[in-house]
């Protein structure tokens, strides 16, 4: 299973909190890439929900990841 920014970007707008099969099925539906499919279908828990993005991806970049202070320029 690999996540790059690209393919965790089409779950972003997932019903969550929600679980595995509830983002196969919001994938498909969504026409996501085949790939995050095959990367969700690869998750281990059945029935654990999943609260957001960062609990399948935990290096999922936040918006505060690209904090811009524009006081300093």
């Amino acid at each position: 299973m690999y996540w790059t920014l690209e393919l965790a970007s089409k779950l972003e707008d997932a019903p969550w909190p929600a679980t595995k099969e509830e983002l196969i099925d919001y994938a498909i539906r969504s026409g996501a890439p085949l790939e995050v499919i095959e990367n969700l279908q690869e998750l281990e828990e059945e029935t654990e929900i999943y609260e957001s993005i960062e609990d399948i991806w935990p290096d999922y970049p936040t918006k505060e990841d690209f904090f811009f202070n524009e006081d300093e320029y």
